[in-house]
């Protein structure tokens, strides 16, 4: 009995996991996030990652992430801008790390990067937008201006 019971449960368990991340997948509208805190605990570590950076110039010059890929691509709207992120897409499409997109604020700037890397071949599992982009990012790594 107790066996069908913890069965049972887990069973649950597993269904509501992967209901909440359908959900938030969703809402996400299916990209891929990462914290400031998460990706500040990465560089600690030496993890090996691609951090691309689209800011614009002027604000690349006062502050970036180091060993950041400049791009200035934001916003990715036009063609011209779009062209500026492939700056590296060779070394990008051949490697298997992760690849972060960093940009002022984190949102359609950065949403457009990761479709247009998608569109390329890149496999978008491994890309990841910095939540709130570089505005929020609270270390001292990158001077706030």
């Amino acid at each position: 009995m107790n066996r069908y019971l913890i069965a049972g449960l887990t069973l649950m368990m597993v269904l509501w996991a992967g209901s909440a991340l359908a959900f938030f997948s969703f809402f996400s509208g299916g990209y891929q996030y990462i914290s400031a805190a998460e990706l500040n605990k990465r560089l600690e570590a030496g993890d090996s990652l691609v951090l691309l950076d689209i800011c614009p110039a002027d604000k690349f010059a006062k502050g970036h992430i180091p060993g950041s890929i400049e791009t200035n691509a934001y916003p990715t709207q036009t063609p011209e801008e779009r062209a500026r992120l492939d700056k590296g897409l060779e070394a990008l499409s051949a490697g298997s790390d992760d690849i972060i997109i960093v940009c002022p604020g984190g949102g359609g700037g950065a949403r457009r990067t990761v479709d247009y890397y998608t569109a390329q071949g890149i496999d978008g599992k491994r890309i990841y937008i910095l939540e709130k982009g570089l505005r929020e990012w609270p270390y001292e790594t990158v001077p706030k201006s």
